[in-house]
């Protein structure tokens, strides 16, 4: 399982994450590219931090919304909204020639994200934007228990998929994330993010229904957590006690 971050999330001279601290840990980080943070001084930046490292760089596009971080749901239509996300991922592209970068995967961010993983249309209608911008990236959604059915769904697209988990989010029954409005949603704490961490290790996550299998390639921690780093470099030390991060 590859360790992934979302990476990039600055803003002009707002600073958020602790990027060049985080990038030397981390497999795959994922870039703002615009919408809801990052700007194109930050997204060559960290395009230039990843290549420095050796880390596989890809596009996290969301909703146009900076004043809410892009983590509140959008009434825009569907047609409008593919063609931002490859707006977004385009400028992206655009930097990462201009570096000397070869982008690896695309994973939406936040509210839409979200909405992706609650819509079958819109899930395909996302995949079929980014095989018509390059058939070779990687699509990253979220590893739920309905895994066989996102891949049939997504099979005609050509696209190699990422399921994901997620390190500092707890999880609804359905496989789903629970709302960052629920109280407890979002782990902070590094012990609580490394006992979440410890029970994906075994193939599993509590939910307040039980145990819930969840089988993934990569795992996620996000950045704009103040103690982001600190969860990380707990999570790399799991490496000396086997393979199951790389």
């Amino acid at each position: 399982m590859l360790l992934n971050c979302d990476m990039g999330e600055s803003f002009g001279p707002w600073k958020m994450g602790q990027d060049e601290e985080v990038m030397p840990l981390i497999d795959w980080a994922n870039i703002a590219c615009g919408g809801h943070a990052g700007d194109p001084d930050t997204m060559a930046r960290t395009l230039a931090l990843a290549a420095e490292h050796g880390v596989k760089a890809g596009a996290h596009p969301g909703y146009p919304d900076r004043r809410n971080f892009g983590r509140i749901r959008l009434d825009i239509p569907v047609d409008s909204l593919v063609r931002e996300i490859q707006a977004q991922i385009g400028a992206l592209m655009a930097l990462a020639r201009a570096e000397g970068v070869t982008l690896h995967h695309v994973k939406p961010h936040g509210a839409l994200y979200n909405a992706m993983m609650e819509d079958w249309g819109l899930v395909v209608r996302l995949a079929q934007a980014v095989a018509a911008l390059d058939p070779d990236l990687v699509f990253v959604l979220q590893a739920t228990p309905e895994r066989e059915r996102y891949e049939m769904a997504l099979r005609n697209t050509g696209l190699e998929l990422a399921f994901e988990a997620f390190a500092d989010r707890r999880y609804r029954p359905d496989g789903r994330l629970e709302s960052r409005s629920i109280e407890g949603s979002v782990l902070t704490d590094p012990d609580d993010v490394v006992a979440h961490v410890e029970c994906l290790r075994s193939g599993y996550v509590e939910t307040s229904e039980g145990r819930l299998e969840v089988q993934a390639e990569t795992l996620c921690v996000h950045g704009d957590n103040p103690e982001t780093l600190e969860s990380v470099r707990r999570i790399r030390a799991l490496t000396a006690q086997g393979d199951w991060l790389r």
